[in-house]
């Protein structure tokens, strides 16, 4: 797994991705913020890796580094 994912997009991720996770578990509460809570791990996780699986698939790159996705 190459990173497609650049610098200012990761750091979207990570934020997107623990507001969701603190609004899903500490906020909304029941089934819907567990829903909620969930689906922001996978911003933060896509973040904290550097690989976005649907970049993959799609050839497309935010890296800075752009010879990481080879068409």
């Amino acid at each position: 797994m190459k990173k497609n994912e650049g610098t200012i997009d990761r750091a979207l991720r990570v934020v997107l991705g623990i507001v969701l996770l603190i609004v899903g578990f500490g906020v909304v509460g029941g089934t819907g913020g567990t829903i909620l809570g969930i689906v922001g791990l996978i911003p933060l996780v896509t973040g904290l890796v550097g690989w976005c699986p649907i970049y993959s698939i799609f050839k497309l790159s935010t890296s800075e580094d752009q010879e990481t996705v080879k068409a």
